[in-house]
């Protein structure tokens, strides 16, 4: 979610700690008394923003071009959950920062309206994110437990369905307190400390809903584990009773290493920020609480950022799609250019995807390819 305000009686320049005096009947008049970032504080978090922001949006715009301009790419369920990321972490980098930044840093205060809408979009941004997270990983499942008929289960118009459902579900969820669901207090308690205007209710509500995304997230690349163990477990019978050695790392200890640098990611950036959510709902909030919620709420924006990274770019058939791209990109620019200096002379000729060498590695990114070749092995 976007803002992460905190509420204090006192304005911004005025907060200090006191341990003696209650805090229960604390009140806000206006948005200011959610403001209470320190100088030095509004730098580091300022700084983070503004680094992490423009390249989350790079990246994810560079993964959505590839996929855009590849006609391979998206005709495949698996680049259109990842497409489906990409956007989702693209609108996470353009309101998550605008936003934090316009209200924390530039102080800037807008009416109830105004707000909800803003704290709306990043909160659709990324509940889209975890959710094209656990797509992904739903895919990854059915290519492991139903590889023979994993083209028959999961098809394109199921896919697109399913992002249908997906990013309409988000968007009616995030904008629920827009549409009415409120705190009837405005700033005032029992609303959260945390975000104006937003009831306890819902901000328990949608934690929950995410917390519940990523268990399902842990679940499936669970399963593709254990699942990858059983594989290499036959596969390891079956070569030693043949009497062939086993050189190569087993397959089921490198995916284990990538899920749970995956996993490690994804739980250490947003479960910190949730934390803080939850105890919002159930307790009351120190000031130096609430600013940390502040620093852990930026973690959400670097997986935003990381998501590529770990997703997209480890995909071989995309970095194939990405130089090709590139090396079009380049041949049309060579193409003007020689236009501009001698129309007479150009020699430029439109180029084709096939006409680009095709990078060939004997490294196997994918994880349904693995399976697949160990199988056909198996047969054999």
């Amino acid at each position: 979610m976007a803002e992460w305000e905190v509420c204090t009686s006192l304005a911004p320049t005025e907060v200090k700690e006191n341990a003696s005096s209650p805090m229960v009947n604390r009140s806000c008049e206006n948005l200011e008394c959610y403001m209470v970032l320190t100088k030095a504080e509004k730098t580091v978090i300022g700084s983070i923003c503004l680094l992490a922001g423009p390249i989350t949006l790079l990246e994810n715009a560079l993964v959505l071009g590839v996929i855009a301009a590849t006609a391979t790419l998206r005709q495949r369920p698996s680049y259109l959950f990842i497409g489906s990321l990409a956007l989702a972490d693209v609108f996470a980098s353009c309101f998550f920062t605008t936003s934090f930044l316009d209200f924390h840093l530039f102080r800037r205060s807008d009416g109830p309206t105004a707000y909800l809408f803003k704290l709306g979009g990043v909160t659709m941004a990324f509940s889209s994110s975890v959710g094209s997270l656990l797509l992904t990983s739903m895919d990854r499942y059915l290519c492991i437990h139903q590889a023979s008929s994993y083209k028959v289960l999961l098809t394109r118009r199921r896919a697109m369905m399913s992002l249908l459902i997906l990013w309409s579900a988000t968007i009616i969820i995030s904008f629920l307190p827009l549409m009415g669901w409120r705190c009837p207090t405005g700033l005032n308690p029992p609303c959260s400390h945390l975000f104006p205007y937003i009831n306890q209710g819902y901000l328990a509500c949608w934690t929950s809903f995410i917390l519940v995304l990523l268990a399902l997230i842990l679940g499936a690349y669970a399963l593709i584990l254990w699942k990858a163990h059983r594989h290499e477990s036959s596969m390891t019978s079956i070569q030693a009773a043949a009497g062939t050695g086993h050189a190569r790392m087993r397959m089921d200890i490198r995916l284990a290493r990538t899920f749970g640098l995956i996993l490690l990611i994804l739980v250490g950036c947003w479960l910190p920020a949730l934390s803080f959510m939850l105890a919002d709902v159930a307790v009351l909030l120190t000031h130096t609480q609430q600013r940390a919620f502040a620093f852990c709420s930026t973690l959400c924006l670097v997986n935003s950022s990381v998501n590529p990274l770990l997703y997209a770019l480890r995909c071989r058939e995309l970095r194939v799609a990405l130089l090709q791209l590139h090396h079009r990109l380049c041949v049309m620019g060579r193409c003007k250019k020689s236009t501009g200096d001698n129309a007479e002379d150009n020699n430029c000729t439109a180029i084709t995807e096939d006409d680009i060498p095709r990078i060939r590695t004997t490294r196997l990114n994918s994880i349904s390819e693995v399976v697949t070749n160990q199988q056909l092995n198996i047969r054999k």
